[in-house]
């Protein structure tokens, strides 16, 4: 069944495709139609999540003072006074409305951009990276979802609650910003949405033959490194606490990339040896030191007795 719907995707799909010839002013042409029909359904969206605007802003103010416990899949209040949310100038709260809804909207239209997007580019790939390139895209996309969804249950009412409580047992009264909070709970989703594609990005650069598994096991040292460099950039305060929250599980993907560029290079790494001693064997012939294959009964070859080799 599984060959019958590859053919029918060949027949169905691909070789229309790749037939489709158009010149350089068509492509551009194409291009500006398909971003057109993407923008216009991602504003319909945009109008719709708008309405609900409210309803999302209270979704991202869940983990402020709730804790994700998984052994029952619900939301259990912790211990934190209650924070009221205030406003610093007049449009702070309906442009606060406007970004949460706007980012939404982006979300849910992206499935569609995605089409529109695959539909202009792969005429111009060949078969097998067209192969690739869909399950690689469609892997990337339920990564993304995965990091935004474990910042959302896991770190983020983590972080949050920290941050406040220290607040608090220092004396404070916690007032938060809506522009302020909402930032950075949707930099904390973006944040972790990419992180979780570490190990996908490291297998496309195996898969292209840019790294492979030993290199990155050399460079162990720089890649944690690095990675606490890039939360210390990322993170939208300056406490080391959320820097670890990020730095940490970027070094943990790099070990998972590690394990996967391995995976993949091991297929390449048997046929390339046997050549090596193919070509090497074939180049320096018995004098080369190599130890030859004895042949059986059937194909010995008598050495000659009637004169010396020159």
């Amino acid at each position: 069944m599984l060959n019958d719907f590859n053919q029918w995707l060949q027949d169905s799909v691909f070789k229309p495709l790749e037939d489709k010839k158009m010149p350089v002013m068509e492509h551009l042409v194409e291009l500006q139609v398909r971003l057109t029909r993407a923008v216009i359904v991602t504003a319909i969206v945009f109008v719709a999540t708008f309405f609900y605007a409210d309803a999302l802003v209270k979704w991202l103010r869940i983990p402020l003072q709730n804790m994700f416990v998984p052994s029952t899949l619900s939301w259990e209040p912790t211990d934190l006074p209650t924070v009221p949310f205030v406003f610093l100038a007049p449009a702070e709260a309906l442009w606060q409305n406007v970004k949460v809804a706007g980012l939404f909207a982006f979300v849910l239209a992206a499935p569609y951009i995605l089409l529109e997007v695959w539909q202009f580019v792969v005429p111009g790939l060949h078969v097998q990276e067209r192969r690739f390139v869909g399950p690689f895209v469609f892997l990337s996309t339920l990564a993304f979802f995965a990091g935004v969804f474990f910042s959302f249950f896991f770190v983020l009412p983590f972080a949050l609650n920290f941050l406040v409580s220290y607040g608090v047992s220092a004396g404070f009264i916690p007032q938060l910003s809506i522009a302020q909070y909402v930032g950075f709970a949707l930099w904390f989703l973006l944040v972790f949405g990419l992180i979780f594609e570490v190990p996908l990005a490291i297998t496309l650069m195996a898969k292209l033959g840019w790294v492979d598994a030993p290199f990155l096991r050399r460079y162990r040292k720089w890649a944690l490194l690095g990675s606490f460099i890039i939360a210390a950039i990322l993170t939208p305060t300056p406490d080391p606490f959320n820097q670890c929250l990020m730095a940490l599980p970027m070094y943990v993907f790099y070990e998972v990339g590690i394990v996967s560029a391995g995976f993949f290079n091991k297929k390449k790494a048997a046929p390339a040896t046997e050549a090596l001693v193919s070509a090497v064997a074939t180049a320096g012939g018995p004098a080369s030191g190599m130890a030859m294959p004895k042949s059986s009964g059937g194909e010995y070859v008598e050495v000659p007795t009637g004169g010396r080799r020159r």
